[in-house]
């Protein structure tokens, strides 16, 4: 759902990249959990702020600059079970990652590792015999199979 970036000014405040739709839709949730693919930890929200396009946020047990620095690069997740249904044709990142990539011609591109925002649309981070970046757009994804695995693009081997 996000990426700690930084302490926020002096009492224990956290400076978070919402990875939300909205970058106040993480502040919908009462218990973030911090970590990484080894481990996470429930931590309480005690309040929180849209800054710009980041979020602000007063975590529970974090009242001290250095406590909130030691956060820095930890992802923030919420339990799939809390997070609403997503409507047809929508996807939650974390479902993408890891899809087989194929293109019109059967050839696989590799498989999706990340998703970046750029402001204009989301753009697939495709690992194989080379790193690709593709735009996650109508005009270039063909079809999403999530229960297969995989995702067909509109996408050469040369691109």
């Amino acid at each position: 759902m996000g990426r700690v970036v930084g302490p926020f000014a002096v009492k224990g405040w956290i400076k978070v990249q919402p990875f939300t739709q909205l970058p106040g839709g993480l502040l919908d949730y009462p218990v973030w959990w911090l970590g990484r693919q080894d481990g996470w930890t429930p931590q309480g929200l005690e309040d929180g702020a849209v800054h710009g396009k980041s979020v602000v946020a007063k975590l529970e047990r974090c009242d001290e600059r250095e406590a909130a620095a030691a956060m820095t690069g930890l992802e923030v997740a919420v339990p799939r079970s809390q997070l609403p249904q997503s409507a047809e044709g929508e996807y939650y990142w974390a479902d993408l990652v890891g899809l087989e990539v194929r293109n019109l011609q059967s050839q696989v591109l590799g498989r999706i590792v990340r998703l970046l925002e750029t402001g204009a649309n989301q753009v697939l981070v495709v690992t194989g015999d080379r790193e690709r970046l593709i735009p996650f757009v109508s005009a270039v994804v063909v079809t999403v199979d999530l229960a297969q695995g995989e995702m067909v693009v509109d996408w050469g081997l040369d691109f």
